[in-house]
């Protein structure tokens, strides 16, 4: 029998994003997946109360926090990896192909601090690789599509997906961001659905389905197989392609989309201040013509 990790989670209405802490029932010992940092765009003003609800409970389950773990570099969120790491001494990890995403914004901030190569981070993480948690073990699923850096994280009975897929009355996450491909991310949906059919999924993300009153963000693989409105059994790769590109041409970017990456891609750094002592964000700005 596959075990099954405690699992809390935290949602963020702000960014409508969720937060998990992963714990061994057994050891004690856990991981937390997508920190968010609170991050007023407006003010330019950040605070950790997200990030110490995830402390508070841990410390209630008595629970030692081994890894930080990026389902990849959001665009809709900033990370709160800095200061969990400093409280926790957990490493921060993320999959391999950030340095694909870093390569991409290091170029649109010209960011010439930005590594290119993922030393932000304390380690990469390929398709197949597994992590300790205890008696429990973390292993890494590279589903690109999304992103080409995107993972989900197996633990137990559990998967986090991250950006991949959504609750079944939602749908599948958008694939116009660069380095994204809506065929690539079709072939790593049917990869996550191929999972056995009782396998928990969890959601980065909800945005209550038009009709749904409540926040959701668990499923599983065979309520997705069966129901997702996107991706269904029966949907074909040319029909969902089709649909994506339809779909992500009317979608606006994402509130925290410049913000978000820039700090995300240094693993939840600010850049480096300038010779006034302050950081700054910088908003690359194209003025289009008539």
């Amino acid at each position: 029998m596959t075990a099954s990790p405690f699992i809390d989670a935290f949602f963020n209405e702000a960014t409508f994003t969720v937060t998990y802490l992963v714990t061994d029932p057994a050891t004690r010992r856990a991981a937390i997946v997508d920190p968010v940092l609170d991050y007023d765009h407006k003010s330019g003003k950040a605070s950790t109360k997200s990030a110490e609800r995830v402390l508070a409970k841990a410390a209630e389950r008595q629970a030692s926090i081994d890894w930080i773990l990026e389902t990849h570099a959001h665009a809709d969120h900033l990370t709160a990896a800095p200061l969990l790491k400093s409280r926790t001494g957990a490493r921060v990890v993320i999959g391999e192909h950030i340095r694909d995403v870093q390569k991409i914004f290091k170029e649109v901030f010209n960011a010439a601090d930005v590594s290119e190569d993922g030393r932000e981070f304390d380690r990469l993480v390929a398709d197949g690789e597994t992590l300790p948690l205890g008696d429990l073990t973390i292993e890494v699923m590279h589903l690109p599509g999304h992103t080409p850096a995107d993972v989900a994280y197996r633990i137990g009975d559990s998967v986090f997906v991250g950006d991949t897929i959504f609750m079944p009355d939602y749908g599948t996450a958008r694939a116009d961001f660069p380095g994204g491909n809506a065929a690539t991310l079709y072939r790593s949906i049917r990869r996550l659905l191929s999972l056995p059919p009782q396998t928990r999924l969890f959601m980065c993300h909800d945005y209550k389905a038009p009709g749904r009153d409540e926040y959701a963000w668990e499923t599983s693989v065979a309520d997705e197989r069966a129901s997702n409105i996107h991706v269904h059994d029966g949907v074909s790769e040319a029909e969902f392609v089709a649909m994506r590109h339809k779909r992500d041409a009317t979608l606006a970017a994402p509130v925290l989309l410049l913000p978000a990456v820039q700090v995300n891609i240094r693993a939840g750094h600010l850049p480096p201040p300038d010779d006034n002592g302050q950081s700054y964000l910088r908003i690359p700005v194209k003025l289009a013509t008539a």
